[in-house]
């Protein structure tokens, strides 16, 4: 019988140097998010690179950023955390690395390298016209120029991110190796950053279809060699029908995030109105029974209200960023932590409303002790204003707050399991 850990997961997210600076900084603070009731850790982006997307830009997919420690540090945090029943995440880039991983440094140099194929080229820039530019504000088109070959390669999101061609095999290989390296050191999940970008295609079916197959694959290769205890968690903001498609027929991701559903709640506690959460929270029940929804409110990157209709999108954006102070791009969600949206003393209360909806619920770093954004300045990306550094002066005075909102968190988090029975027995008309 499967080991079905991840449909009781509760989930801290954090950066690791922002949070505790070092992964020997993480090991000293796991007792506080014991505390929490948190029994998985998602690590952000930790391996070596440049920082022009916050650490999605990999330059090297075996090793850690030399300012977070080593991956003795490493193996240390895995082993540390397993002791106390906890299981370690790590992000995975699969969509596209750093300009200055060595695979591009090679392919960019001539049409004729070994890895030239790794990339997608073009001659003119034109194919695939219709496809998602993530990042419009910092190129017209996903194609780039390369000079030293004369053409163009293909950037979903910035620049210097080039896409990787799961057309090759070898990429898969590739990286199938790399995922095993970090699965071999005690990584019990992956999430799967940008998933649905995988595949370029003219036939928008024909991109869905080639990159669930993908996921397939990936998913069947580490259930083989690691007997199932493997889990992916897949990261594609797209509208519910779509997102389901994602845990397949339960042969693809055991999770995946709920993105309508958190703005959904927001909306809910923003604007006071249930009935699209009521919609959505329905609507999100019908999946495999061996995966499971990562619920959230809040995360790393802005909230974008890509769900929403917009009129409703508009009511909600004028009530808690009216100048688009916080705005992430043309026409982007606010980048704003959930203290900035509901205000520090409805945090448990969104996060009691949270885990009373089925899924794997996901703490984002901070919100447990209601940080707020960083102080305004002028960002060309405004999501840096829900990264700030933990603080770790106001948790220390919340833990000797015996009705601080600290406390309160740990409390509700800790009952989790019993309302998550709750919440299932409902879906069945059950009650316990």
């Amino acid at each position: 019988m499967r080991n079905l850990w991840w449909k009781d997961a509760t989930i801290y997210e954090l950066y690791v140097d922002r949070f505790a600076g070092t992964f020997r900084g993480l090991v000293d603070r796991l007792g506080y998010l014991e505390d929490l009731g948190v029994n998985t850790l998602h690590i952000l982006p930790h391996f070596p690179s440049p920082m022009r997307d916050g650490g999605y830009d990999v330059m090297d997919y075996l090793n850690v950023r030399p300012e977070l420690g080593t991956l003795d540090d490493f193996d240390a945090l895995v082993t540390a955390a397993r002791a106390r029943g906890m299981r370690i995440m790590i992000d995975f880039v699969l969509n596209h690395v750093s300009e200055h991983h060595p695979w591009f440094l090679e392919a960019r140099t001539s049409r004729d390298t070994r890895r030239r194929d790794f990339f997608h080229w073009s001659d003119t820039g034109l194919e695939w016209a219709g496809e998602w530019n993530a990042i419009p504000e910092s190129k017209s088109s996903n194609w780039i120029r390369n000079e030293a070959t004369q053409d163009f390669y293909y950037a979903t999101f910035y620049p210097e991110q080039p896409d990787l061609n799961w057309a090759n095999p070898a990429v898969f290989d590739a990286m199938i190796t790399n995922m095993e390296f970090w699965a071999d050191r005690g990584v019990s999940a992956f999430r799967l950053d940008a998933v649905r970008a995988l595949v370029k295609h003219e036939d928008e079916r024909q991109d869905e279809y080639e990159t669930h197959d993908i996921v397939r694959r990936i998913r069947a290769h580490l259930d083989h060699k690691y007997d199932g205890e493997i889990a992916l968690l897949a990261e594609a903001h797209l509208p519910l029908h779509q997102l389901i498609s994602f845990f397949g027929n339960d042969d693809e991701c055991q999770l995946v995030y709920n993105f309508p559903l958190a703005e959904a709640l927001v909306e809910s506690m923003v604007m006071g109105t249930d009935e699209h959460l009521e919609d959505i929270a329905k609507r999100s029940q019908n999946i495999p029974r061996g995966c499971a929804w990562a619920t959230f409110i809040r995360n790393h990157d802005e909230l974008s209200l890509a769900t929403l209709p917009h009129e409703r999108r508009e009511a909600l954006m004028n009530r808690v960023d009216a100048k688009r102070r916080y705005v992430f791009g043309s026409g982007g969600g606010p980048a704003l932590r959930l203290a900035d949206l509901v205000g520090d003393e409805r945090i448990d209360e969104a996060y009691a409303r949270l885990i009373q909806i089925p899924g794997a619920p996901i703490i984002y770093y901070g919100d447990e002790i209601g940080m707020h954004n960083m102080p305004h300045v002028d960002s060309s990306d405004a999501r840096e204003y829900v990264r700030g550094m933990f603080d770790w002066d106001a948790a220390e005075r919340l833990q000797h707050d015996s009705d601080s909102l600290l406390k309160r968190m740990q409390t509700l988090m800790r009952s989790r399991p019993r309302s998550l029975q709750r919440a299932v027995a409902r879906m069945f008309g059950a009650e316990l």
